[in-house]
């Protein structure tokens, strides 16, 4: 998967687009996937859902 493009369209509404595409970047890296859309969407890319930060949230925009 282009890790690029894919957080290029996942990011593109986003209203901090470098936070967005810096951990969009690590999520696809690790899992090989990133969801379709701009948000949500998430049954597409389990591993992606499934990353969170230290504090417990979704770390995956």
């Amino acid at each position: 998967v282009d890790c690029g493009s894919a957080c290029i369209a996942r990011c593109r509404l986003s209203s901090r687009p470098n936070l967005c595409h810096r951990a969009c970047g690590t999520c696809c890296a690790r899992c090989n996937c990133v969801p379709p859309g701009t948000y949500g969407n998430y049954d597409k890319c389990k591993c992606y859902a499934s990353l969170t930060t230290h504090d417990g949230r979704r770390k995956c925009p």
